[in-house]
């Protein structure tokens, strides 16, 4: 009839929506996308089929049909499985029609697919006859006046129109009138929209204004009006609405939520909340978080919600996120949830966060209390957006699209070409029973519940990993501290495992999102962090770009998957300054040039070896590095050396830079003397094949027995086999041919130590060897590829030269390789333990799994082990020493044991700094610690507990009332370093570690410490003085920030002075420097124009607890100075020191350069390894 009406117009539909000139990213593969915030499911328009979704969503919402087609079990319907059995009785339809119920109930997906259902019935475009009430709307204002037309007024036939009677067969007059003799539960009405002109001879759509009521009154119309008025009222609930004209457009439909299943919230505003804060009668309760969140998880069955929905559901509640609201005051959200483990519980993997439940009854308590101020607000809209409080919602649901609507906005749907097509009706003493309400689950059959629970999991695991693949990169972390600049490039100190770290980052995040889970991720980081993208290049690790704009996701910075990170302090690493840019990148070159004798002459012999320069770097540095003073350089940029391939270098371009050149990583570089012309090229210039003679290696006799030579050289290639070299050695020293069967040859680096034996099977190119290295050729076999070579040494203290090797099975346990061990050394007894050296030559962390395999704990030949005295704990146990710490200064509560703490212990039992005399109370330099013992306690106790455990220490004598009444910090460079708070929180949450110490300081009272308490020892300046009085603690609150300003006025509250006449300065004790904390001005960046805040949490201050601050009483003392007599004597000793550092680094440089005084390519010397302290500061 309609033709065309019920097809889809997509006229409206703009083309940017489908780019231009994009490939677009396929999404087939891609899981359906989750609810919105409305909870409600919409319907995928197939095409054509918004008219069937609108309908059917009227039916989904219409309850009473809903369960009675959910009642029809497999007896009257059959089952899915069986429709394709030939004799089988299956009703698809319903069956069909039950799924996609089901579905819109309890399936998470934005929108449900009808495929299967109108598959079911074999869609085509004829139309369907429904039984309902159409009415017209032409010529009349609404409902009400077309049904009075319809069911009230007479149809009068007299005069010329008089109406002819069956019976009689005789014209009479008579009326005619309709009346509805049977109201049914819902009354479905069909506005007649859609008309023919006669005159134009075509269709048209009526877009006059029509009317009708939220609730009508049928009673006038009803044949039989003598039953109560409520019998005969109906609710709107439905108003399917056509927009488009009469040849297309488009459906869509306004439903009322009669079960409350859906989440109304009107949004008119993305950027304002759902409440008016200032209708709330105490907003300090809005201030404190806790409230709010308590109050957001008692909502949420279980108490229970991931911890990205809850900062979601505190902005649509409060209609400000966390970072606007409390981040600068409480810090990230995931912190403050750890930070108040006494109410919140968040899980192993911090992704979802439950109220505890004493907790949980308190809040309830509390919410209970205000429900007049805050729980009322937050947990539904108020009454003032409708008159009915515990009404339906409606909401308009487009297709897939599902959004609130208010009341009044029916009424725009009146007239116009977008307006009312369909309008359904449900009596009105329709009620629905209390357990369905807000219930999706309420009459669903079991079998669609379990189907949908698992279709829900399987929906959760695909989009888990659709998320995964998508929108996470993985990140490779190259951390400066474990980095070390060498030859141009960045390498690992240890090794490449342990210099980097994994991290997987959403790529949605911000810069500044990155930044901070870096510095959660290290602990131990202190100072500006400066993120770079780095890249692998032959010569090491080099670092191209500085990322920046903290608020640009690592989208827009185009961060891809793999990415190399370098984490540094975008200055230098190991205190040499980094070369950044791509314009510097350094480049691997071969260099060959003459060899020179140990009188000094040149040799018809050739030194090939690596060198690096900066791409940009002229190439006439190649001299420099070298120590060549001039001559003529060729290039070869090929893998082949025929001659035809070399280039000389004008003189006039040894300005352009390696790069302007076209050299890479491995071209060759050869040097030729100025004033040998013809060594090696000839007259007309072509390359002479004494390149290809120049590999030799050097080997010394260490076997013991007596030869005629003490060392040989012995040609080889990097293809020659160890086993061929060594047996060359051997003649060339006429040594015993015994020696063939129980020698090997071990490199010996430039401080003449014997390294790890090399297999005779390996080839110098799989050793590692270069051509003119020096090997040893020593008594005793190669280890074989199953078996490892182990230096090992007893005690920590380990001088060069000094250690002692074994060779061991790979797949030998840490305690067998102990016994060896022990065998080896002649000792006894099952108190030892083994420990890794690390790169800085100090004892690592212990073996801890005796069980364990050498291999599984990557355990490699050529590592040191070290025999440590004392036994280890057993798993999950720490051994902790435990110190007394006493600082200087009256403390009256203590004064019965003063004598002690003057007194110092001869067996090692204390460090004490010493003071400068004629220094009074000079506090700060002093620090005195007293060794108690050690404690083997569990990682799962707490700090309390490890306070009870050390005051039952047989060497403290004092009398300590509680726990409470102990300070506790660990010990760093034999000072207290972090303090340890939280009485109740585990040892194992503070990531102590295994050689972890602990110091405990007496109170003179109890002390409860908040997590943004910080404690300070601050002291007065001695007028007239260079020296200062007793410390005081204080603390902090720095809740609020940490700016000077804030410190300034602590300090002046302490001491009663006004704060303008204060001056104070923080005390650097391992420099013995004074740097004066002052209010500085704010500093704008160029690119954002925004503030950058003080904090003195970050440089140069580094303000931690436990720091010492002195002041200054500038009303009795006005000038700049905060130093002591003591600071002018330790920086002099520190200067000593650092002279006689330098002196003694020379002299070793000298004597690595005597160490190979015969060998023709001297190795460059290197300054010893220096040890790398890092500090490690408490963030919270």
């Amino acid at each position: 009839m309609f033709g065309d009406l019920f097809e889809e117009d997509y006229s409206s539909v703009s083309n940017n929506h489908y780019g231009k000139g994009k490939k677009l990213k396929t999404k087939a593969l891609e899981p359906p996308a989750p609810r919105e915030f409305t909870n409600l499911s919409g319907i995928r328009n197939q095409g054509g089929t918004c008219y069937l979704n609108s309908l059917l969503q009227t039916l989904h919402f219409t309850p009473e049909f809903r369960e009675a087609l959910f009642s029809l079990g497999p007896e009257e319907l059959g089952s899915l499985e069986d429709k394709d059995k030939p004799d089988a009785k299956v009703r698809i339809i319903p069956l069909q029609l039950q799924r996609l119920f089901a579905q819109l109930l309890l399936l998470d997906q934005e929108a449900a697919s009808t495929a299967d259902l109108t598959d079911s019935f074999g869609w085509t475009s004829d139309e369907e006859d429904f039984l309902d009430l159409t009415v017209a709307v032409k010529n009349v204002s609404g409902l009400e006046d077309a049904l009075w037309n319809m069911y009230v007024e007479e149809e009068v036939f007299d005069c010329d129109n008089l109406y002819r009677c069956g019976h009689c067969d005789r014209l009479v007059k008579a009326a005619k009138s309709a009346k509805l003799r049977k109201l049914p539960p819902f009354l479905t009405i069909s506005l007649l929209r859609f008309n023919f002109d006669f005159v134009k001879c075509e269709r048209y759509k009526e877009t006059s204004c029509y009317t009708f009521p939220l609730r009508i009154n049928l009673k006038p119309f009803c044949e039989q009006s003598e039953l109560d008025d409520l019998e005969y009222m109906y609710d709107l609930f439905s108003v399917i609405i056509h927009k488009g004209g009469c040849y297309g457009g488009h459906y869509h439909v306004y439903i009322k939520d009669v079960d409350h299943l859906g989440n109304w919230q009107f949004q008119e505003d993305k950027s304002k909340p759902d409440v008016n804060l200032e209708d709330i009668q105490n907003k300090e309760e809005i201030d404190d978080p806790l409230m709010i969140l308590k109050a957001i998880l008692l909502q949420e069955e279980s108490n229970l919600i991931p911890v990205d929905q809850l900062g979601q559901k505190l902005l649509k509640k409060i209609g400000i996120s966390w970072n606007k609201k409390y981040r600068k005051q409480y810090g990230p959200l995931r912190k403050f949830l750890q930070l108040h483990s006494q109410i919140f519980l968040l899980s192993s993997d911090e992704s979802t966060v439950r109220l505890l439940k004493d907790s949980s009854v308190q809040a309830e308590s509390d919410i209970q209390r205000n429900d007049q101020q805050l729980f009322k607000t937050l947990t539904s809209e108020s009454s003032r957006l409708n008159d009915r409080p515990s009404c339906p919602h409606w909401f308009d649901i487009n297709d897939s699209r599902v959004q609130p609507i208010k009341e009044k906005d029916i009424e725009q749907q009146f007239q116009g070409k977008e307006s009312a097509y369909m309008l359904f009706y449900r009596k009105s003493q329709l009620q629905r029973p209390p357990e369905a309400r807000a219930n999706p689950r309420y009459k669903v059959p079991c079998h669609l519940l379990s189907e949908m629970d698992a279709a829900n999991i399987e929906l959760q695991i695909k989009r888990a990993e659709c998320d995964s693949t998508n929108n996470t990169v993985e990140l490779h972390l190259h951390l400066g501290p474990y980095y070390q600049f060498l030859n141009g490039a960045l390498h690992p100190v240890v090794s490449q495992t342990e210099s980097m770290w994994d991290l997987t980052f959403d790529k949605r995040k911000t810069l500044g999102d990155l930044r901070q889970s870096i510095f959660q991720l290290l602990e131990f980081w202190e100072g500006d962090m400066v993120l770079s993208v780095a890249k692998f290049v032959p010569a090491g690790l080099h670092v191209c770009q500085t990322l920046n704009g903290d608020d640009l996701t690592l989208c827009e910075i185009e961060i891809t998957d793999g990415e190399d990170i370098f984490v540094w302090n975008g200055v230098e690493v190991g205190g040499i300054q980094i070369p950044t840019g791509s314009d510097c990148e350094p480049l691997l070159l071969n260099v060959l040039h003459v060899a020179t004798s140990s009188e000094g002459e040149e040799c018809q012999q050739f030194i090939e070896s690596p060198h690096v320069f900066p791409s940009n770097a002229e190439i006439g540095t190649v001299f420099t590095a070298l120590a060549v003073p001039e001559g003529v350089i060729l290039i070869n940029n090929t893998e082949s050396r025929d001659e035809e391939n070399w280039t000389t270098i004008p003189k006039e371009d040894l300005k352009k830079t390696f790069r302007e050149q076209g050299l890479r990583n491995g071209s060759s570089v050869l040097i030729q003397g100025s004033h040998d012309g013809n060594s090696l090229l000839t007259k007309q210039g072509k390359w002479i094949n004494t390149v290809n003679e120049i590999n030799w290696l050097q080997v010394k006799n260490l076997s013991q027995l007596e030869s005629e030579e003490e060392q040989v050289k012995i040609s080889a290639t990097l293809n020659t086999v160890v086993f061929d070299i060594r047996i060359k050695a051997i003649k060339e020293f006429k040594l015993l041919k015994e020696l063939a069967e129980n020698s090997c040859l071990r490199p010996i680096d430039k401080n003449g130590k014997l390294l790890c034996p090399v297999p005779d099977s390996y080839t110098l190119k799989e050793a590692g060897l270069k051509m003119g290295s020096s090997l040893g050729l020593c008594p005793g076999k190669a280890p074989t590829s199953s078996q490892l070579f182990l230096f090992f040494a007893l005690g920590s203290d380990v001088h060069p030269g000094t250690e002692m090797e074994i060779t061991v099975e790979e797949t030998v346990s840490v305690r067998t390789c102990l016994k060896i061990m022990l065998d080896k050394c002649g000792l006894t007894g099952d108190t030892w333990h083994l420990r890794k050296m690390n790169w800085c030559f100090e004892a690592g962390e212990p073996l801890c799994e005796e069980d364990a395999k050498l291999n599984e704990l990557m355990i490699c030949s050529g590592d040191t082990l070290l025999l440590i005295e004392g036994k280890l704990p057993p798993l999950g146990f720490l051994t902790v020493p435990i110190w007394w710490y006493q600082p200087r200064g009256p403390l009256h509560h203590w004064k019965d044991h003063q004598d002690q703490t003057n007194c110092t212990l001869s067996q090692g039992g204390v460090w004490k700094a010493s003071s400068t005399p004629g220094a009074p109370s000079d506090a700060h330099a002093e620090v005195s610690l007293w060794y108690l013992g050690d404690l083997e306690i569990s990682e799962d106790a707490t700090l309390g507990e490890l306070k009870s455990q050390a005051m039952t220490l047989p060497s403290l004598e004092f009398s300590i009332p509680s726990p409470a009444f102990l300070r506790a910090w660990t010990v760093e460079s034999k000072r207290p370093g972090r303090l340890l708070r939280a009485h109740q929180q585990q040892l194992k949450e503070y990531k102590l570690g295994k050689r972890t110490e602990i110091c405990l300081e007496p109170l003179q009272k109890e002390e409860n410490l908040g997590p943004w308490d910080v404690l300070l020892r601050t002291q007065m300046r001695l007028p007239g003085e260079r020296a200062y009085g007793p410390p005081v603690d204080v603390l902090w609150d720095t809740a609020r920030g940490w700016t000077a300003g804030s410190l300034r006025q602590r300090v002046a509250d302490v001491y009663s002075l006004p704060v303008e006449k204060i001056e104070i300065a923080k005390y650097f004790p391992e420099k013995f420097a004074w740097l004066p904390v002052s209010s500085w001005n704010q500093q704008t960046t160029k690119r954002k124009k925004k503030k950058k805040q003080d904090n003195l949490q970050g440089a140069p201050y580094y303000l931690k607890d436990g720091d010492t601050i002195g002041v200054k009483n500038l009303l009795v003392e006005d000038n700049d100075d905060f130093s002591t007599v003591r600071d002018d004597i330790g920086r002099e000793k520190q200067k000593e020191l650092a002279l006689g550092k330098r002196k003694s680094r020379e002299a070793l440089r000298a004597q690595s350069s005597d160490v190979f005084s015969g060998a023709e390519t001297p190795a460059r010397a290197r300054g010893p390894e220096a040890s790398l302290s890092i500090h490690v500061r408490s963030f919270r």
